[in-house]
């Protein structure tokens, strides 16, 4: 049973989306107090977060960010303005995923069981991954270069490990598309894009600026790295 906060300031919409969730077993909270969602973020101890754009007092980028500095649990983001500028800026913003309004209840359910499948459920994984120096623990979602840690959102740690794994091959955007959101849902490729800029330059800080290549109309892979 996973707990599953919901941060939705239209309380008929928060109600049908608290009973589609537990209908899977799981325990859901809907925010009530718009101005302190932190507190109640601590209180309830989430596993994911669901997170309206457009909230009173606070937005929802504002609230990401928030939750940012004290934990890397995914945050998806929903709102009915799911133009391209909105989904980028939620994935900049920390976001793992997008759910546009109107909510379609199977979409949602989806792409919440997705998030949390690529998050918690990696006991069959070896538990790190090394390459140039570099080890990626896959327990903590963390990446150790000349002891220095240096901490990876979600999807930057699915994009490396799928990197990892599969060393000296290009590995297609589709394939780690697929990687990152497991659903048949249709997702925009520039999420994708922004993950990727996003990864380099922690990696570029690191002394690891030239870890991933882009092959041209290919994918991407692993290359030497800085050394």
């Amino acid at each position: 049973m996973y707990r599953i906060l919901i941060v939705e300031d239209d309380i008929s919409l928060a109600r049908a989306m608290k009973k589609q969730i537990e209908a899977w077993g799981d325990e859901v909270c809907l925010a009530e107090d718009f101005r302190d969602i932190l507190s109640v973020f601590t209180r309830f101890d989430p596993h994911i977060v669901l997170l309206d754009i457009m909230l009173p007092f606070y937005n929802g980028y504002y609230w990401c960010g928030e939750i940012r500095r004290i934990s890397d649990v995914p945050v998806v983001f929903i709102s009915s303005a799911a133009d391209n500028m909105n989904i980028i800026m939620a994935m900049n913003m920390g976001g793992d995923d997008f759910i546009p309004k109107p909510v379609d209840p199977d979409v949602m359910t989806a792409k919440i069981r997705a998030v949390l499948r690529r998050t918690y459920d990696m006991g069959s994984k070896i538990p790190i991954l090394e390459h140039g120096g570099a080890v990626l623990n896959l327990n903590d979602a963390s990446l150790t270069y000349r002891d220095e840690r240096i901490d990876l959102t979600k999807n930057e740690f699915r994009i490396l490990q799928t990197l990892l794994e599969n060393k000296g091959k290009i590995v297609s955007r589709d394939t780690l598309m697929t990687k990152l959101w497991q659903t048949d849902c249709y997702v925009e490729e520039n999420t994708l894009t922004v993950n990727i800029n996003r990864l380099r330059r922690k990696l570029e800080k690191a002394g690891l600026g030239s870890w991933i290549e882009t092959k041209v109309g290919s994918g991407y892979m692993i290359g030497a790295g800085e050394r």
